[in-house]
């Protein structure tokens, strides 16, 4: 597993509406809408990358989301990422088919999810174009299974408030876990001199879980028609550490 398939998981949750600061909606729009999001990420005091994710509407009945996820900077000579992933669901984010095109240092590989929804299995196919090997596998599957975003994306149109939990069936392909979103405080933040009132919230989606790597996941939400997510941060383990997205620009579209 790469670090980027966590990290694209949790950057869809940074899906917002238009803002420019200073300015105020005369009425918060309640989400979900489509929309689109440019953030980066900063890794040991360094820019490591940025993102530009959309949330867009198919028909009444699916929902499209995309990630185009970039290094930038010296970690770009360190290690170069250009990742774009593409996912389709219904209108409850419950998972439809996904996408993952992901060039990483030296690999490039092509990850394909297909959801049978009417017989409860999915259908993971991998393909690695620089060793010319692939790989597939199919599983059994819960009633309305979310690939990771469209699990984070539920997130946001739940009213999950500090000290109470929900479980979402998540699947990545290879396994499939009932994961727990835990609120856990509410917090004030100051990101690119915008003040937030939001909750945190932590998803169990390592230490085997999901993935087998150990690490934390932690997500910042406004608390407000939006559910805006301004902050998340990833802790994870030696060479790692810590990775924190913060918000930079929203668009209505």
């Amino acid at each position: 597993m790469t670090l980027s398939r966590p990290l694209l998981g949790a950057l869809t949750l940074l899906l917002t509406s238009s803002f420019i600061p200073g300015q105020q909606f005369a009425s918060a729009p309640k989400f979900p809408y489509p929309e689109k999001l440019s953030y980066h990420v900063e890794w040991r005091m360094l820019t490591a990358g940025e993102g530009i994710v959309q949330l867009t509407r198919g028909t009444p009945q699916d929902w499209s989301i995309s990630l185009n996820l970039t290094s930038a900077g010296f970690v770009s000579r360190l290690y170069k990422v250009l990742d774009n992933y593409k996912v389709s669901t219904n209108d409850r984010f419950c998972g439809e088919n996904a996408l993952l095109d992901a060039e990483e240092g030296k690999r490039h590989l092509i990850a394909r999810l297909t959801f049978d929804n009417s017989h409860h299995k999915v259908d993971y196919e991998e393909r690695d174009l620089m060793k010319n090997t692939s790989m597939k596998n199919q599983l059994d599957i819960a009633p309305c299974t979310c690939e990771i975003t469209g699990a984070l994306v539920t997130l946001r149109t739940t009213k999950l408030g500090p000290g109470q939990t929900m479980t979402i069936p998540i699947t990545d392909g290879k396994k499939m876990a009932y994961a727990k979103i835990e609120g856990q405080a509410k917090e004030s933040l100051t990101i690119n001199g915008r003040n937030y009132s939001t909750v945190r919230y932590e998803a169990f989606v390592f230490d085997n879980v999901v993935y087998k790597r150990k690490g934390r996941l932690l997500v910042w939400v406004t608390d407000d028609a939006r559910r805006l997510p301004v902050q998340f941060r990833l802790q994870m383990g030696f060479p790692i550490g810590t990775v924190t997205v913060l918000l930079d620009k929203e668009e209505r579209l």
